[in-house]
């Protein structure tokens, strides 16, 4: 008589999703008083900032439906894995070769316009999937991944930028910078909703809604950024703003420095979110994916509530060296993730504790942006820097899939590029403290 093995699916404890909740509430209910007054303050400052997370949450929840339903979506089309391959790298290769001067355009025209244009091209995309029906690769990742792009920097320039001219503190500015990472991370996992609720366990019947939903949001998006929204004319000539860059990108190392930063983030951030799913399920594992990602974009959501706490309240840190110890911890997590076989609930601890970091990480990252690179070059600098991550993704993405590089390699070198990341904060930290002791003689 044989004997039958029952295999489980592997599902987080509830309890984690309680933990993270509480802690999100009890931190932001506890915030030292001078963070998040200005947002709750009904002056014409924090009216923007409202306006502003609101339309950031829409153009957040965009991005989230394809970042959670795009796997599935290209299976529903019959995509084969060499397919699903090219689609992504000729995204990488579309963000690589045109995504990475998106930045100067904005600085160019305006960062609204750029705005506008992601959501142009969401809803380019919505509407030909929901007329045509199929899209073609080149198409939809073409678009999509020009979008991206400009999420990743036209947003955060315009807030500074209309933050700078409505003459705001900087502890505002602070404030706003983890309340973004705070609200992407939130619409994400609202977005996860979203799809689940219009698909309603049946892909090939309800698959359209989605569609209908991104298109919907889309036009709400560009109504609101259109009537609701004044930007002063950009009034910089391209000779002007292409001394101003050559100026700041060559001459400043304290940019480089960021740059590296910001380049060896998007990496390790990308392979994170390529790699977290087949680690979790080597060897076949059975996995619950769909409960463990709220869990990770929750311990973001909770990371990024604990960057006021390091700035404004009683553990005050300089913010290089809040980096440099958070770049250590996420490269040693990695580290582990790399050198061997885990156990699940190792695994998704140590993704946890990576996204947790994550959060403080990148409200940072725009602080210290704010304290070493000028307004009109900041978009420029910021997509100049993701050239060399999309750079490395796309050639790991292609030498990968041939198993010249495995997927612990790749973990190992964003983990480098995060120990990397550290050492250019001990670098900033040590020059800031020389500059400092300086000005203090004269």
């Amino acid at each position: 008589m044989g004997v039958v093995i029952e295999s489980e699916v592997w599902e987080p404890n509830k309890a984690l999703y309680i933990f993270l909740f509480i802690s999100c509430v009890f931190s932001i209910f506890c915030l030292p008083r001078k963070s998040v007054s200005n947002v709750i303050d009904h002056a014409p400052p924090a009216s923007f900032q409202r306006k502003f997370l609101l339309l950031y949450a829409l153009a957040s929840v965009m991005e989230g439906l394809w970042a959670v339903f795009g796997e599935h979506e290209l299976a529903y089309y019959g995509f084969s894995k060499e397919q699903m391959l090219t689609f992504i790298s000729v995204g990488y290769a579309v963000s690589l070769f045109f995504g990475s001067f998106l930045g100067m355009l904005s600085d160019l025209v305006g960062h609204k316009k750029l705005c506008l244009l992601f959501f142009m091209l969401h809803l380019f995309v919505s509407t030909w999937k929901i007329v045509v029906g199929t899209p073609t690769i080149w198409l939809a990742s073409i678009s999509l991944s020009l979008a991206s792009s400009i999420f990743s920097f036209s947003f955060e320039t315009w807030m500074v930028v209309e933050h700078d001219k409505l003459g705001q503190r900087q502890d505002s500015l602070n404030d706003m910078f983890w309340l973004m990472t705070f609200f992407e991370s939130a619409s994400f996992i609202g977005s996860q909703v979203l799809a689940n609720y219009l698909i309603d366990g049946n892909v090939n019947k309800n698959i359209k809604s989605t569609w209908n939903a991104a298109a919907v949001l889309a036009v709400a998006a560009i109504i609101y950024v259109s009537r609701g929204w004044k930007e002063a004319p950009q009034i910089a000539i391209f000779k002007d703003y292409h001394i101003s860059l050559h100026r700041h990108a060559i001459s400043d190392k304290r940019i480089w420095l960021l740059s590296w930063a910001q380049t060896c983030v998007h990496f390790s951030l990308a392979a994170f979110w390529i790699l977290w799913a087949p680690t979790i399920v080597a060897d076949g594992r059975e996995v619950s994916l769909g409960l463990i990602y709220p869990c990770l974009l929750g311990s973001k959501m909770l990371g990024s509530t604990g960057f006021p706490w390091f700035f404004h309240g009683r553990l005050v840190l300089r913010i290089e060296e809040c980096l440099l110890y958070a770049f250590v911890i996420m490269g040693l997590a990695l580290s582990i993730v790399a050198y061997d076989y885990q156990e699940i609930g190792v695994l998704v601890s140590l993704f946890c504790l990576f996204q947790a970091c994550m959060g403080v990480v990148l409200p940072s990252l725009a602080r210290l942006r704010t304290m070493y690179v000028p307004n009109e070059v900041r978009g420029g600098i910021m997509s100049l820097s993701l050239m060399p991550a999309n750079a490395a993704i796309l050639l790991t993405l292609q030498r990968g899939y041939y198993q010249y590089i495995g997927n612990s390699t790749i973990i190992a070198f964003a983990a480098l590029g995060l120990f990397s990341a550290a050492g250019c904060m001990y670098l900033l930290k040590k020059w800031g403290k020389q500059l400092h002791q300086s000005i203090h003689h004269l």
